[in-house]
């Protein structure tokens, strides 16, 4: 990107700093890739002498670049890798598909394919793609990823199928495909998506030791062709914690965009397939807590190493018992003086919590990743069918209580486990603040966010999850200059007229590097 010449002035009547709960009627100067200056209009006639561009945004939001603390690139990459079936409807189509993209893909490549719908496929003989392709991979997923239509060698080579195609099942497949001659291009497409829903920092999970691809963050960092900040984190997947791996990517990415803070992982999975770990038993199986026990102890051992050598582990809870278990871990880590984590170790999800265990979280300076987006998937009455099956009673008060984290100090941040979802921050107003499904129904307000506070959630706390705060976050003098632009003032419309606005405007490092004024 190419340095900004001249002063930038931005005029709104929605400018949100993200330093309190107030938006004001305000002008942002930027001068280079800093802010110069913030304040009431009133006080912008310097700047606009000064201007060598001015935007009169009218009432559209003005604020901190987003940050999505909770991202995979090798997930997006498989939206569009490979052979497109997504106009495919048998068989014999989709092996003439693949055979197109073999005849341009690397020679030793296996074949890839994205968009397949099983449901609008016709099957004339199961074993075609073994016929074809006796000894290459070959892996075709559905949208969501959930599904794949797959041939015996790559069963074989990558160790899962369709009954297993989650992406911690994939790691032998990402280690291959993250090294296509491709990849460097799909990451500039990943940063313009980005770009385009106004984030400008992201927290970036990627398994083991990245399978090199930490080698092209390096060479996008040095060809000044990074439009996002990237905190990277190792999620041990292949193999256990690597920390001599951490340490060495701790040293080499100190640049202005790419860094390394630590490492990530699962506990627990989902209250509906029962595999969420539950402090009292699950009404649908009495007695139950958890149906897959999770590795504890293999994850305090890791957690504790991690906290030793510096470094923060974020721990993926989405039951109340895998949170309380969590809490109590953390609990046991390095503190500063305040008795606050030194390391700033989180919780990702907390789908299901209690609140004795958030008031806990908070008095350590914990870090919640909150999906605010969530609900976006669901149907009302189907998620509080599922409730009263799983959980009965009135347990459900308790589902995504993002209000009790905020008022027990927790730093609540925003997360998309993209590409689970995309982020919106719109979209996570009208669910994260409206407590509200896919269909307009609601559920459980009482535990939501103001708007305000899903800004800072969005902008000054996913920053702070990224050790950012002296610099990025807020809108203030002498910080780096990013910045998003909604389409209207989300503090004076409804809900309905909020889901709907997009991102017009979207700076990083003082430059402009998506616009659709």
């Amino acid at each position: 990107m190419k340095e900004r010449q001249g002063c930038l002035l931005l005029l709104s009547d929605c400018v949100f700093p993200s330093t309190n709960l107030k938006p004001i009627k305000g002008f942002v100067a930027i001068e280079g890739n800093r802010i110069a200056a913030v304040g009431p209009k009133s006080e912008c006639g310097p700047w606009k002498n000064k201007a060598s561009q001015l935007l009169d945004l009218g009432d559209r939001l003005v604020c901190p670049g987003f940050t999505d603390v909770h991202t995979f690139f090798s997930g997006w990459a498989l939206l569009s890798l490979g052979a497109d079936f997504s106009e495919v409807y048998s068989d014999a189509e989709g092996v003439t598909a693949l055979k197109k993209f073999e005849r341009e893909a690397p020679k030793e490549s296996a074949l890839f394919g994205h968009g397949w719908k099983p449901d609008h496929f016709k099957v004339t003989d199961p074993y075609l793609l073994d016929r074809v392709w006796p000894d290459k991979p070959v892996v075709v997923f559905t949208s969501d990823r959930g599904n794949c239509w797959i041939n015996a060698a790559a069963r074989r080579c990558y160790g899962f199928g369709p009954e297993k195609c989650y992406a911690e099942m994939t790691w032998k497949m990402i280690r291959e495909y993250l090294q296509l001659p491709c990849m460097k291009d799909k990451y500039k497409e990943y940063m313009a998506m980005l770009n385009a829903r106004g984030v400008t920092t992201i927290k970036e999970m990627s398994f083991d030791n990245y399978y090199g691809f930490t080698n092209v963050m390096d060479q996008l960092e040095k060809e000044d062709a990074l439009t996002l900040r990237v905190s990277m984190m190792s999620q041990p997947v292949g193999e256990g914690i690597n920390i001599e791996y951490g340490k060495t990517m701790k040293k080499r990415f100190q640049g202005p965009f790419v860094s390394f803070s630590g490492f990530n992982r699962m506990t627990d999975r989902s209250v509906p397939s029962s595999m969420a770990e539950l402090i009292e038993p699950y009404k649908s199986h009495p007695g139950c807590i958890n149906t897959v026990p999770v590795e504890w102890e293999l994850i305090e051992q890791e957690t504790h190493l991690a906290d030793e050598n510096g470094f923060r582990y974020s721990l993926h809870c989405q039951g109340d018992g895998a949170i309380r278990h969590t809490v109590n871990l953390f609990d046991t880590c390095q503190k500063d003086e305040r008795g606050r984590l030194k390391n700033r170790h989180a919780i990702t999800d907390l789908e299901y919590s209690n609140p004795t265990d958030l008031e806990k979280f908070g008095r350590m300076g914990g870090i919640a990743e909150v999906y605010a987006q969530i609900q976006s998937l669901d149907n009302r009455n189907d998620v509080l069918d599922m409730i009263d099956r799983q959980l009965g009673g009135d347990r459900g008060v308790n589902y995504w209580n993002r209000r009790k984290m905020w008022d027990s100090g927790v730093v609540v941040s925003c997360g998309t486990d993209l590409p689970l979802l995309l982020p919106s921050v719109p979209e996570s107003i009208w669910c994260g603040c409206g407590g509200r499904f896919a269909d307009g129904g609601a559920y459980n307000r009482q535990n939501m966010l103001s708007i305000a506070e899903m800004l800072i959630a969005w902008t000054r706390n996913g920053q702070y999850n990224c050790y950012n705060e002296d610099r990025l976050g807020t809108l203030e003098p002498g910080k780096l200059a990013d910045i998003a632009v909604l389409s209207g003032n989300v503090f004076r419309r409804s809900e309905e007229e909020i889901r709907n606005f997009k991102v017009d405007l979207t700076i990083s490092d003082g430059r402009i590097v998506y616009e659709a004024l």
